[in-house]
């Protein structure tokens, strides 16, 4: 019911959109259209990049945001490990893989396509190229669907700018070597190509197209932006599963595949600079509004950079006592697995004191982080729980003072996991003494509890 109310809301978004750009409307193939689009964003390890977000990015005003927002993250290759079956095909006559790549084709292999050779111009990419999932492939291939898709229906001006905005949610992207921004360059292909397709543009208007498509672009990532940093963090723990595909196994993902997660993104927010998140093309937007959006980023970062830092030095914790057990221990093994209605487990955190800080908060960022770990984030994602109630005692116990130092050392063991002993000796004796001990009474209740069910079997007999 879902999955078809999905596929109704997109076929209306597409209907609506071309009604209002005055192309041609045909149902049975637009009904393909969605279905495929629906299909491919509700993939297995799609949690955030989801059918839900297209909508979102999209809004209700503008038609070409609109179509463009429904496309743009049809191809992810790092989400679904490669390109989607049912959009492969569509891609095959202008990519191939090579050594693990995809390459776009040398220009005698690649077929005369004008809508093929309008996205290459907007994108800046030609003949050869290796395509990178971090430098625009994802969002080049997405473009390719949509215009092909999109041809029988609207004009080559059109599509173009709805391959702009396309083009401008490609992420995180630094100035070039001229001191040029990503949307600046793109606003001179969009020169170049106006020129080379006779897309009929004013000036005025191409100026118009790329504010558009920066306005898409931004509210592509506004949950960086976000007033409140629990719900970046909801994001982001929504985004963690779609990379780290171990973390869809609730319960049995390992110690060390958990710790991953955290890593990579703890290394992604620690390289991210506030300034490459948002863009701003001529007044939009305005210079306050820009402002303030890198002012958030900035906060949220923060706020997040040691909120993992403190997740990690946790789970280093853990990792090394679980290697006291073995090499590939279940988290759920030393924390006891995640609670669910009307199934009563024990786990770790009913184990441990409830410890007041000893130390004081020295500024407004740790109070926020303590209570992001004790109080929790907004939501519950499927593989975790929102409160970190071990972090909370950890923190407590340490301080925030020490996580810088704790955390480099955390980052030296994860390096040489031999180093597990060395890496518990530098560690407060009694935090580690509180959670072994935690994890071992974790491991009494569920001696008893199978002891009960032992004797429970043995009564009926």
């Amino acid at each position: 019911m879902e999955l078809f109310a999905e596929q109704k809301r997109c076929l209306d978004c597409l209907v609506s959109s071309i009604e209002q750009l005055g192309g041609r409307v045909d149902i049975p193939k637009l009904e393909q259209i969605a279905e495929l689009i629906i299909q491919t964003m509700r993939g297995p390890w799609r949690y955030f990049h989801t059918s839900e977000h297209i909508f979102e990015v999209g809004g209700s005003v503008d038609p070409i945001e609109v179509l463009a927002a429904l496309f743009h993250d049809l191809v992810y290759v790092q989400v679904d490990q490669g390109v989607s079956f049912n959009i492969s095909s569509a891609l095959c006559p202008f990519v191939k893989e090579v050594r693990s790549q995809l390459v776009i084709r040398d220009e005698t292999e690649l077929p005369d396509d004008a809508m093929y050779q309008l996205v290459a111009s907007v994108f800046g990419f030609i003949p050869g190229k290796t395509l990178s999932p971090f430098a625009g492939q994802n969002e080049f291939l997405s473009a390719v669907i949509a215009a092909k898709c999109l041809e029988p229906f609207l004009p080559a001006s059109t599509i173009a700018e709805i391959t702009a905005c396309i083009e401008a949610t490609i992420p995180f992207r630094p100035l070039s070597p001229r001191g040029l921004s990503a949307i600046e360059l793109l606003y001179q292909r969009l020169v170049s190509a106006n020129r080379d397709f006779n897309l009929g543009w004013s000036h005025a208007e191409i100026v118009e197209i790329v504010k558009r498509a920066v306005r898409l672009a931004n509210r592509d990532v506004e949950n960086f932006a976000s007033r409140n940093s629990s719900n970046f963090l909801d994001n982001t723990w929504n985004l963690m599963p779609e990379t780290n595909h171990e973390l869809t196994n609730v319960n049995s993902y390992t110690v060390a595949g958990y710790r991953k997660s955290l890593q990579k993104m703890e290394g992604f927010l620690n390289f991210l600079k506030p300034e490459l998140v948002f863009q701003q093309f001529m007044q939009e937007p305005d210079d306050e509004t820009y402002a303030n959006l890198i002012a958030r980023t900035r906060k949220n970062i923060e706020v997040a950079k040691l909120y993992l830092g403190v997740k990690l030095i946790t789970i280093a914790i853990l990792e090394a006592l679980s290697y006291r057990l073995g090499r590939d221990i279940p988290l759920s093994t030393m924390m006891g697995e995640l609670r669910t209605p009307g199934f009563k487990t024990s786990v770790l955190e009913d184990y441990l004191p409830n410890r007041q800080s000893a130390y004081p908060l020295d500024s407004q960022l740790q109070r926020e982080v303590l209570d992001l770990l004790e109080i929790g984030r907004n939501q519950e994602s499927r593989y975790d729980i929102k409160n970190s109630p071990v972090s909370t005692f950890i923190i407590k116990s340490i301080g925030f003072a020490e996580t810088e130092n704790f955390l480099k050392k955390a980052q030296e063991f994860f390096a040489d996991p031999t180093s597990s002993e060395e890496f518990l000796s530098y560690c407060a004796p009694d935090v580690i003494e509180t959670i072994t001990s935690g994890v071992m009474k974790l491991f009494d209740s569920r001696k008893t509890a199978l002891g009960k069910v032992k004797f429970v079997h043995q009564t009926v007999s």
